[in-house]
């Protein structure tokens, strides 16, 4: 036979003293893990773009270059869904000379800009990420910059631009 134990107000005490606890611990990790795991999907997609953009240019020693520049892609930045893309999407020269495309469904469309600058000489790119996480129509946007100088290494512009990390 069981015996039933009563639980005492010092016990409900303990009880909810604990779970209230974890609580506090528990929630902010998560809300910090969920934002990170939306983050990786831009800070990935541009670490591809700003590695294979680099080593096009050191492939190119004699050329003051990168890829041309590419469109948004897709056209229409996802709201607040994961989506794929229709076939082609990624077909474009600079998406196929950087061997970047989305396989699964994606959050973000990504867009590249390069050319040279007249006054400096030099060759530059900038590599966005472009997302609306939560679907309300206001967009955050990542973006980070590469040049080479003539007889130069390409290389990285320091830092990242972010807007709306999380919007």
């Amino acid at each position: 036979m069981a015996l039933a134990r009563k639980w005492s107000a010092g016990d409900v005490a303990a009880a909810v003293l604990i779970g209230g606890s974890l609580f506090t611990i528990a929630v902010p990790t998560f809300v910090r893990n969920l934002s990170f795991s939306k983050l990786s999907e831009p800070l990935d997609g541009l670490d591809h773009l700003v590695t294979s953009s680099l080593a096009y240019a050191e492939a190119r020693p004699h050329e003051l270059s990168f890829p041309p520049s590419a469109p948004l892609t897709p056209a229409a930045v996802p709201r607040g869904v994961t989506e794929s893309d229709p076939e082609g999407a990624w077909e474009h020269l600079t998406w196929r000379s950087l061997g970047f495309r989305f396989e699964t469904p994606h959050a973000f469309a990504f867009r590249y800009d390069s050319g040279v600058d007249a006054e400096s000489g030099a060759a530059r790119f900038v590599a966005s990420a472009h997302g609306d996480l939560d679907g309300d129509d206001v967009l955050s946007k990542f973006e980070v910059r590469g040049e080479r100088r003539a007889n130069g290494a390409a290389r990285v512009v320091p830092g990242m631009f972010v807007d709306r990390e999380v919007e």
